[in-house]
C-alpha cells in the first residue's frame, strides 16, 4: 500500500472540501437533531460557546483560511458534511472533511480546552453516529467509482488502497460494495494477509495494518501522558472502573502504530488464546496535546496522549502461552471515528489473526500492552516515519522469551 505524506495536508483538504461544498445544493436551514442539539448546547453553556467563538477568532488571527468567521457558520458546514458522501482525496485527511474544518482550532488555547469537555464530546458524538448511519446507507455510494479524482476506484485511489487485495468485484456497481461503511470496513481476499508463524505462540504478530509509531518500555501505573513524550498511564488508559486491569502491565512494555483513513480498518488477535475483557471508554474526537504544536494532519502527533483520552476499546487476551499471559490491545478512534466496534465476547477462543473488531471510519492508532519480561525482541525500532508503508497484518512485529 502507498505511503501518504503528512505534511501541510489539512490547508489542501480543507481547501478541497469548502470549494466543493459551495457547489453543492444549499444547505437546508433544519439542522440535523445532532446538530442542533449542539448549537442548543452552546447556547447555553456559555464556557463551551467563548471556548468556540474564541477558538475560531484565535486560529483567524494566526492567519488560518477557515472558510467560515462564526460558531453558526461552522455548524451548518457541519451539517452539511455528515449529509454527504466522502470522496476520494490525496491528502492525508482523506475521509477525514470534519477533521479539516476542525484542525485550526484544535491547536489554539481555547480550541484545548474545548475539544476536552466530556459534554461536548457527548454532543459531538451523536453527530458523528448520526453521519455514520448515512454512511451505512445506499446513498452513501456516490464516490465509489472510478471516475477521478474523486472515486475511490479512480487510477490514484486504486494505487493507494490497492483494492485487488480485497473482496470486490468491478463489473458491479460501485464493486459490490452497499455503503462507504462497507467499503471502508472490506475484507481481504483469502491469503492477502498470511500470519506469521501461525503455530509458533512466542512470535506476536500486527494486529492492524498500521505504520509503527512508537515502543516503551517499563510502562508506569501512572504518567504525565500529556506532556511532550507522551508516557503511557495504564490506570488513565484502561479507565477507572478497570484500573485493576492495569496492575499486570505495570513495567512492561507497549507497540503502538497508525492506521491512516484509507488503510484496512479491522482487529485482529496478535496472539492465540481467550478473551477474558471486552469494553469501550467513551472519550475525545478531536482533542491534541499541547507539546505536539500546530499538526497539519491533527491530531496524528497525539496519539501517545489519546490512548488515555480518546474514544477506545480494549481486548484483552489471555495467551496460550502462559509465560506471555495477559496481552492487552486498544483500539483508539481518531477525529472521525465515532464507532470502535468489538466482535469478539468475553471467553471467545481466538487463534493468531482472527478478527477481533473494526474501525468503522476514519483514522486511527492502537496499542498492544505486554506484562514485564515478556519482549524478547522488538521487530521495528524507532526512530519511525508515519509515511512509511504500514507494516501487514499478520506480519511479526514482536518475539517473546
Amino acid at each position: 500500500m502507498a505511503s501518504r505524506t503528512l505534511a501541510f495536508s489539512a490547508p489542501q483538504h480543507r481547501a478541497r472540501l469548502l470549494a466543493r461544498l459551495a457547489i453543492c445544493k444549499p444547505p437546508t436551514a433544519t439542522l440535523s437533531p445532532g446538530v442542533l442539539a449542539l448549537q442548543v448546547l452552546l447556547g447555553y453553556n456559555a464556557i463551551l460557546r467563548m471556548n468556540l467563538t474564541q477558538a475560531i477568532r484565535e486560529a483567524a488571527a494566526e492567519g488560518y483560511d477557515l472558510g467560515y468567521s462564526s460558531m453558526d457558520e461552522l455548524l451548518t458546514l457541519i451539517n452539511t458534511v455528515i449529509t454527504q458522501a466522502v470522496p476520494f482525496d490525496e491528502t492525508s485527511l482523506v475521509g477525514c472533511p470534519v477533521n479539516a474544518l476542525l484542525d485550526p482550532l484544535m491547536n489554539m488555547p481555547n480550541g484545548y480546552a474545548l475539544f476536552r469537555s466530556a459534554e461536548f464530546n457527548t454532543a459531538f458524538g451523536v453527530i458523528l453516529n448520526e453521519w455514520s448511519t448515512f454512511l451505512d446507507s445506499p446513498a452513501s455510494c456516490t464516490y465509489l467509482n472510478e471516475v477521478a479524482p474523486t472515486g475511490w476506484f479512480c487510477p490514484v485511489a486504486l494505487q493507494t488502497t490497492d483494492i485487488t487485495q480485497f473482496i470486490c468485484d468491478p463489473t458491479k456497481p460501485h464493486y459490490g460494495f452497499q455503503s462507504w461503511n462497507d467499503y471502508f470496513t472490506r475484507l481481504f481476499k483469502a491469503g492477502s494477509r498470511p500470519i506469521d508463524s501461525p503455530t509458533n505462540n512466542k512470535v506476536i504478530v500486527s494486529a492492524c495494518e498500521a505504520s509503527p509509531y512508537a515502543i516503551q518500555s517499563n510502562l508506569q501505573r501512572s504518567d504525565q501522558f500529556w506532556m511532550k513524550n507522551q508516557p503511557y498511564s495504564l490506570a488513565d488508559i484502561f479507565s477507572p472502573p478497570y484500573r485493576t486491569l492495569m496492575l499486570p502491565f505495570e513495567g512492561g512494555d507497549a507497540y503502538q502504530a497508525f492506521l491512516s483513513a484509507d488503510n484496512y480498518h479491522r482487529w485482529h488477535a496478535p496472539v492465540s488464546g481467550t478473551v477474558v475483557y471486552q469494553y469501550n471508554v467513551a472519550g475525545t474526537y478531536y482533542s491534541d496535546t499541547e507539546f505536539a504544536g500546530y499538526d497539519p494532519a491533527g491530531p496524528n502527533l497525539s496519539q501517545g496522549y489519546l490512548t488515555a483520552v480518546a474514544a477506545r476499546a480494549v481486548v484483552v487476551i489471555d495467551c496460550v502461552d502462559k509465560s506471555i499471559g495477559l496481552v492487552a490491545c486498544v483500539f483508539v478512534g481518531m477525529a472521525e471515528i465515532s464507532s470502535n466496534m468489538i466482535t469478539v465476547q468475553k471467553g471467545s477462543v481466538v487463534n493468531k489473526g482472527d478478527e477481533i473488531g473494526y474501525f468503522q471510519y476514519g483514522g486511527s492508532t492502537h496499542c498492544v500492552f505486554f506484562r514485564p519480561g515478556v519482549i524478547k525482541e522488538f521487530v521495528y525500532q524507532p526512530p519511525f516515519d508515519m509515511n512509511a508503508p504500514p507494516v501487514h497484518l499478520g506480519k511479526t512485529i514482536a518475539i517473546a522469551n
